[in-house]
């Protein structure tokens, strides 16, 4: 029995996809009701039959932090893949954040040492890799200073790292992938998903930064073989190419046949929304849109390497460029 924490997330639901029809036998843990509808959202992008797939499925519902719930799921399971985080980069969801991405990671490895798991995959971020100088590419070696400006997002990932490699010094068997931005299709209200809706709505500006892009398809693939190879205690970069983020947006537009942004937000003028973002926030108490970090993240320019896991895989990632109309193509189908 193979156990995937956060089922109904964009790489969840293509991981469940994919194992079950791989003949798999899977269990899958879900927090919210209403987010089992993404589950079959992504799977009737590939199929007709998604209803009959979505309830081969033994669906669990309990939160990462109900440890008496969680370890009546892990009954009967031998591989688990530890899916289930919360993204957010706004400063006051801190704690929140720790308590998903810390806490929980550190119950679900917990568990898996206390009933023998043989394998765990645990997907991670770019976000929690450090930063490189003199325009180097960032690889898994690219040490992590925790005296940067991090965001609270990167920091919580890295924290859930550190949890996943106290378990393999308990004599855990893990891996953990480091994807970039995970595009894919069948979620669109958030995540990656919902970039191809606001380029529906029309994008007026694009950044000077660049962006690591990766198909959620080359991701759940490469998790899959990871864990069914002899490879343990190993990080990877999953990163298919690096994007200028200008070529990025008037892609997402031509995609979705919509009008491609055109005019350069420079740093000023990001500086400046960010503190009104801030501002607004204050004083609707609307969640935050654009942070410091991300303005600043949309602004800077960083290549990320994959040759690990090529060579380790012989792993060759999709085109970015055909994956983005693909996705495109079925957004116009599915809104």
């Amino acid at each position: 029995m193979i156990l995937v924490t956060g089922g109904t997330g964009l790489v969840g639901a293509h991981l469940l996809y994919k194992l079950i029809n791989s003949d798999e036998k899977v269990r899958a843990i879900y927090r919210s009701e209403h987010k089992l509808s993404n589950v079959k959202s992504v799977f009737s992008c590939y199929t007709d039959d998604y209803e009959s797939l979505f309830n081969t499925v033994e669906w669990v519902q309990v939160d990462i932090l109900d440890i008496p719930g969680l370890s009546e799921a892990f009954k009967g399971v031998s591989h688990v893949y530890h899916c289930a985080a919360f993204v957010s980069f706004e400063p006051d969801k801190y704690q929140l954040l720790r308590q998903t991405n810390i806490e929980g990671t550190a119950n679900i490895v917990n568990l898996c040492i206390s009933n023998a798991i043989e394998k765990i995959c645990y997907v991670s971020s770019i976000a929690t890799l450090g930063h490189e100088s003199n325009n180097k590419p960032i690889t898994e070696h690219t040490i992590w200073n925790p005296e940067d400006d991090n965001n609270v997002y990167a920091i919580t990932k890295y924290g859930a790292e550190m949890e996943v490699w106290r378990a393999t010094q308990e004599g855990l068997d893990a891996v953990i992938v480091n994807p970039g931005v995970i595009l894919g299709a069948g979620i669109w209200r958030y995540g990656s998903g919902s970039l191809f809706t606001k380029a529906h709505k029309g994008l007026k500006h694009y950044t000077s930064g660049t962006v690591a892009l990766v198909t959620v398809n080359d991701v759940v693939s490469i998790m899959i073989a990871l864990m069914n190879s002899p490879i343990t205690n190993e990080r990877f970069v999953l990163v298919a190419e690096n994007w200028k983020y200008k070529d990025f947006l008037q892609t997402l537009a031509k995609s979705v046949n919509t009008k491609v942004p055109k005019r350069l937000a420079t740093a000023r003028l990001l500086n400046i929304a960010w503190k009104l973002d801030w501002l607004k926030h204050k004083l609707t108490g609307k969640r935050r849109q654009l942070t410091k970090h991300i303005a600043k993240s949309l602004d800077s320019e960083t290549d990320y390497d994959s040759n690990k896991i090529k060579t380790a895989l012989n792993y060759k990632f999709k085109a970015i460029d055909k994956a983005i109309f693909s996705i495109g193509s079925l957004y116009l189908k599915q809104v």
